[in-house]
């Protein structure tokens, strides 16, 4: 239907599904309605009706960074629209493939549901565990035997999606190795070797003639230790980094506004000193 034509047969309002008495199962149940009527193809959405698995997946992950972004301003009123939307997504998507007749919203609840149960024997079953950590350690073995059991990846690396952002990456993996039982005693460990990375970046930029995929390896090694470090400092290094970029944005934009005229036309000691009083203002 294009911008300028207009239904004959008059708009048709949303059956609303009967209420169940659960007020999580009637807003799921209401959404559902809502998807199924978009993808109908009498009086549908062109666009949604447009859409398959594979153009939606790019959606997953814009409406999961939004989420998180109001996540973490602390806006409960823009997580619960960014969520919604995310839960939008996936029961799109469910609706789309159950109509090539591939999985539909029922086999993805019963899956993960599935999941859940058998991967926490201390809550659904008799395995006891003491505290966090055992029990994460108790889900990588079972995740573990599970890739064995399907002759895919076993190995305790397994599993970290490598379209994650970099650092998010990072940390998972670094979780999973020191769920392994590879890892330093305490964070001074992590430090030092952050330490001695950095230091063999020095010596790569210190030569005569810097080799730049060298340089570049030992950068990649730096921010790799200086996000395995964050793990031992129970620090998210994506979140961490996140709010680095906020607070540098936030100073650079008191800056240009502190100093007159273009900052190419200033010296460095001016603008370090703009950026210092910035700094004083931007916590």
């Amino acid at each position: 239907m294009t911008n300028t034509e207009t239904r004959t047969d008059g708009p048709r309002p949303l059956e609303e599904p009967a209420p169940t008495g659960d007020a999580r199962l009637d807003g799921v149940a209401r959404l559902l309605a809502i998807v199924d009527r978009l993808r109908d193809p009498d009086g549908g959405c062109p666009w949604d009706l447009e859409q398959t698995v594979a153009s939606m997946a790019s959606s997953l992950t814009e409406e999961a960074f939004e989420a998180v972004e109001a996540i973490d301003r602390g806006d409960d009123e823009n997580t619960v629209e960014e969520l919604g939307d995310l839960v939008m997504v996936v029961c799109l998507i469910a609706r789309i493939a159950s109509e090539g007749e591939r999985f539909d919203l029922a086999a993805i609840a019963r899956a993960v549901a599935d999941k859940l149960i058998r991967r926490h024997p201390h809550v659904f079953g008799d395995v006891e565990v003491d505290g966090a950590e055992v029990a994460v350690k108790n889900w990588e073995r079972i995740k573990q035997a599970e890739r064995r059991e399907k002759e895919t990846d076993a190995s305790a690396l397994a599993g970290v999606p490598v379209a994650l952002p970099a650092l998010q990456r990072v940390d998972r993996l670094g979780a999973k190795a020191i769920s392994a039982g590879f890892k330093w005693s305490d964070m001074r460990g992590a430090l030092a070797k952050l330490e001695e990375e950095v230091g063999e970046l020095r010596a790569e930029l210190d030569a005569p003639e810097p080799d730049t995929e060298r340089v570049e390896r030992e950068l990649g090694d730096v921010l790799l230790a200086g996000a395995l470090l964050g793990r031992y400092l129970d620090i998210d290094p994506e979140r961490a980094t996140r709010e680095a970029a906020r607070r540098f944005e936030a100073r650079f934009r008191v800056m240009e506004r502190q100093v007159e005229g273009s900052l190419s036309e200033k010296s460095l000691e001016e603008l370090v000193a703009a950026w210092t009083r910035a700094k004083a203002q931007v916590s």
